[in-house]
Parts: C-alpha cells; structure tokens; sequence
C-alpha cells in the first residue's frame, strides 16, 4: 500500500527539478568504507542552491570478527541548502534516516554505545538531523566532500542473550541523540 505513495513521490521530486535536472552526482563514503559497509549516494540538484541526497548503506556481511556481528541497512535522505553554489563549498542540511539492524558482541570508535557489546540486539530505527559540511572541487568531474550531523533517533528491537546466538530476553525501545552522520565522500559529477 505504501509502495505507490512513495513512487508518487520520488516522480514528483524528479518532474519538479525541470532544467536542473542535468546536475547530478554520485558519491562513495569513505568512512563507511572503512566499516565494511557498501554505499551509494545520488545527488541531485533542485536549484541553483538547493540540492537532495539520498544515501544507501547496506552491510550484510558481519562482523571484522568471527563472534562479532554488525549487519544493517541504512537509508538517509538529505535536503540541501549551498551558501554559494551548488556543490561547492559550504552547505548546511536537513536529514531523515531509518533502516534495520543486527548487532551483538560490537565495539564501536570512541566506545559509543556500550549495550552492544554483550548482547545481540535485533530491530528498526528512524530519526532526524542537522548537518554541515564542505565540498571541494578537485576537477570538472571529481570532488572530496565532508559532513557531519547530529540528531534525534527512535529505535525499536528484541534484545538476545548473545552475539550470535541466544534467547529472546526482551522486546523494547530506546532514543539516542548524537551523531547521525559522518562523511568523507568521494564525489563524481555526471553532466
């Protein structure tokens, strides 16, 4: 029932960007390369300052180790506000996430999220955030590009012995407020 709604949508978006809609950029995230997660953005420009992303992450793999486990789907829409032109230099945004997830027996950089270390936690997840970031323009097609934001987001998730394995202990929800993006792109502009 929703799949018709949403392609309503994205229709929309695509007829409404009418003599912009030859500014388009595709961009690999560096850091989420380093995770082990495969990724895809497509950017595509609204005006001649505004702009709208739309990432995908999916890790299906695992973990770096045989007891570790950090699988996950990320989508992450991003509306876009340049202050000098488009794809260029500053921009402030506006983003939207949701996805599912798997994870258990996981230590995340800066010993961020400690509950995911002895048990193995299953669910879905959505939020909004506020970014900030700066792209530069290394040739007519390539650039580097780095963004960080900060948001609210409502999980949802059954909570399992351990990492692996393990009964069912509990189903609950939880809310985290932090860091909701961390990019360094590596950007190619299709003309």
């Amino acid at each position: 029932m929703r799949k018709p709604y949403l392609l309503a949508l994205l229709l929309a978006l695509l007829f409404s960007m009418g003599a912009y809609a030859q500014n388009v950029v595709v961009k690999n995230n560096l850091l989420y390369d380093a995770a082990l997660t495969p990724n895809l953005s497509l950017e595509m420009s609204l005006n001649r300052k505004q702009t709208f992303d739309l990432q995908i992450g999916l890790n299906p793999f695992g973990g770096k180790k045989d007891k570790e486990r950090f699988q996950h789907l990320l989508i992450q829409p991003e509306w876009r506000y340049w202050t000098c032109e488009r794809f260029n230099g500053w921009f402030i945004g506006v983003h939207a996430l949701g996805g599912r997830y798997n994870i258990g027996n996981y230590k995340f950089p800066f010993d961020q999220l400690k509950k995911y270390r002895d048990h193995r936690y299953e669910g879905w997840f959505v939020g909004v955030g506020v970014g900030a970031g700066y792209q530069w323009v290394l040739s007519r097609r390539w650039s580097l590009e780095a963004e960080l934001g900060v948001g609210n987001v409502y999980t949802d998730y059954d909570k399992y012995r351990c990492g692996l394995c393990g009964t069912k202990m509990e189903s609950s929800h939880d809310y985290y407020f932090g860091l909701t993006k961390a990019a360094i792109s590596l950007v190619y502009v299709i003309k």
